[in-house]
């Protein structure tokens, strides 16, 4: 066989790793609030994760990628196709080997800066510290505290208000009925500018702001007022778990959103870099952008989805059970208050993490009823392994390009 095609060979193989790793922690993360709160089985998050991961990788997946992650490295190291051929295998299996190592931890990680850290050994190695991003890799910095306490806030207040609105009322069923259509509205009007703002698709509509904003209050109008008289049919027919029950309801829905979401951005850590290879490895170069061919896509959803159903319960069990103790009306905050995060922070340009700020919503419902409802031991050893991303694929990523390198 040609030595080229046993490259690739390797290339696919790293790549569905790296896949397989994305679904284990990052997508296992969509789930969680929904899991930890009992509003679907793991089974059931499973399941519907890795069908939408698939959809949403293949129809809505980015079907242009960076070469070069993010813009943390130049560009111009690309010039050597031999060079750029082994700084996409060892970055893909850098960053694949440092999530899978989180998910064995059971913490949940961001594979965005397990492949930014990888790139970034690549790129050192390849020309210097000269071709990093200095100011780039800052902002990934910022955004360790900036994505966990956005979100932190947003879900404490969304929670209290719940709690003021709904559930310290005397008829705290019949008021969440009154007022589902609001909540319902609200999610969708977040779920809607999220999709027209985060993902590929959406992109490509190319609405502006106020159209965008208009797009999404209509809709978000007509689906709380449909949302909700399915809700009333459903809901009225068994309301022995009361307020709970509805709220369990939205949450399943934006719980489902996220998880078509990070299909669509996240399968591009994965396939990016296989993209290059494969590129590298049929044409003899690549550009500062490749484009992405659907079936590279297919590959990286199935991934994810294998990864989700193998291993996605551990990430799933720490972020749903070990942090607080969550309830539907809390899981419902944490899910709007990380979709909402990551929303405004995207339109800010601030490069934030899905991760950072589910963890962070989860943090914000425990410490609205008290600081002794967190679990500050399980939140410490998370931080501890967001700082240790980017540097831990940065060596191992490193160390392979030195193996390779005397390989090829």
């Amino acid at each position: 066989m040609d030595a080229h095609y046993s490259i690739l060979i390797i290339g696919y193989i790293f790549g569905f790793y790296m896949s397989w790793n994305i679904g284990a922690n990052d997508v296992a993360n969509s789930m969680a609030s929904a899991v930890g709160a009992k509003a679907i089985t793991i089974r059931q998050a499973v399941f519907i994760a890795g069908i939408l991961n698939v959809l949403g990788a293949t129809f809505i997946g980015s079907h242009v990628t960076n070469t070069i992650r993010k813009g943390i490295v130049s560009t111009e190291i690309l010039g050597d196709p031999h060079l750029a051929l082994i700084g996409a295998l060892s970055a893909l299996l850098a960053s694949a080997l440092w999530v899978s190592f989180a998910t064995w931890k059971s913490l949940p990680v961001s594979t965005t800066h397990s492949i930014v850290g990888a790139m970034i050994g690549f790129g050192v190695m390849a020309g210097g510290f000269s071709v990093i991003n200095w100011a780039k890799l800052g902002a990934v910095v910022v955004s360790w505290i900036i994505s966990p306490l956005f979100s932190l806030v947003i879900a404490f207040c969304m929670f209290k208000i719940i709690v003021k609105l709904i559930l310290i009322r005397e008829n705290a069923f019949a008021q969440a009925i009154r007022l589902s259509p609001a909540f319902i509205g609200l999610t969708c009007f977040v779920v809607v500018l999220s999709f027209l703002f985060k993902t590929p698709l959406g992109k490509k509509l190319s609405l502006e702001t106020p159209s965008a904003l208009l797009v999404a209050l209509i809709l978000a109008v007509l689906l709380g007022f449909i949302g909700s008289k399915i809700l009333r049919y459903y809901v009225r027919r068994d309301h022995s778990n009361g307020v709970e029950e509805i709220f369990r309801r939205i949450q399943i829905g934006t719980s489902c959103y996220v998880a078509l979401a990070q299909g669509a951005n996240d399968v591009a850590n994965a396939i990016g870099p296989l993209a290059v290879i494969y590129f590298l490895v049929s044409t003899g170069s690549v550009g500062a952008k490749v484009p992405v061919p659907i079936h590279l896509l297919l590959f990286g959803g199935v991934g994810i989805a294998c990864g989700i159903s193998m291993a996605g319960h551990r990430v799933m069990k720490t972020l749903g059970t070990k942090i607080t103790t969550l309830t539907n009306t809390r899981g419902f905050s944490v899910d709007f208050a990380a979709a909402t995060t990551v929303l405004i922070a995207s339109k800010m340009g601030l490069p934030v993490s899905t991760t950072h700020a589910a963890v962070g919503g989860v943090m914000g419902v425990g410490m609205a009823h008290g600081l002794e409802a967190v679990n500050f031991r399980i939140i410490l050893q998370i931080v501890v392994y967001w700082v240790l991303t980017v540097p831990a694929a940065a060596l191992t990523s490193v160390l392979i390009f030195k193996i390779l390198e005397y390989i090829l």
